[in-house]
């Protein structure tokens, strides 16, 4: 299966390329604004350096969030476009799902996922060898504190945190953001079928369309 995935949800522009039998081809760049002008070119020589055309394309996967506003629909849109036009499978791919892969899910530990939403709170979801949907939650700093108080005086164990928000948790450092070859493992262990990817927000947007009506993908 040739597999293509992509992130835009954080501060780079991300892509990745799994072709059976050869190294994964991974290509990332740290980047404020222009994501949406830089993605296209970016996949399109990620291809060329495999000797592939869009539509040699079996799968795409592309991260949904939460994060970003705008770069979650720039990866999203892309994602559905290309696989219209390819003919490719297209998977929406959980970020926090994907912090779980990286800090080792198949362990079977649980893994409490946590997502800084800025504003004094934080999505969380917890994780054992799998990451059921829908099952994130946001919620208060304070409340996310509490819970993992409560849930390790219960089970008498340390719960591993992983995710942009655990140091918010744990007074740690901020945690690395994951790697593509994660994500590409993550898509590559997706069954199908699938639904479009949508993308998933932290809160609903803050800009409105004329009416009072919010932004749709």
């Amino acid at each position: 299966m040739n597999l293509l995935v992509i992130d835009t949800t954080g501060p780079a522009c991300s892509v990745a390329l799994r072709v059976p039998g050869r190294a994964d081809l991974l290509c990332s760049e740290i980047m404020a604004r222009g994501q949406a002008e830089r993605l296209a070119p970016m996949v399109a020589e990620v291809l060329a350096q495999a000797g592939l055309v869009p539509r040699d394309l079996d799968r795409i996967g592309v991260t949904t969030g939460p994060g970003s506003f705008a770069g979650t629909r720039v990866g999203v849109a892309f994602a559905r476009g290309l696989a219209l036009a390819t003919g490719a499978e297209t998977v929406g791919l959980s970020n926090l799902e994907w912090w779980a892969v990286e800090a080792g899910l198949a362990d079977g530990e649980p893994v409490l996922v946590v997502h800084d939403a800025k504003r004094g709170e934080v999505v969380t979801q917890v994780c054992q060898r799998e990451c059921a949907r829908p099952a994130a939650l946001t919620q208060s700093i304070a409340d996310a504190l509490s819970w993992l108080e409560d849930r390790q005086d219960t089970t008498g164990s340390q719960v591993k945190l992983t995710g942009s928000g655990a140091h918010l948790l744990d007074n740690g450092p901020e945690r690395a953001s994951p790697g593509l070859t994660a994500l590409l493992d993550l898509a590559a262990t997706s069954q199908s079928p699938f639904d479009p990817p949508k993308p998933f927000y932290a809160r609903p947007p803050d800009a409105k369309l004329p009416g009072g009506h919010r932004p749709e993908l």
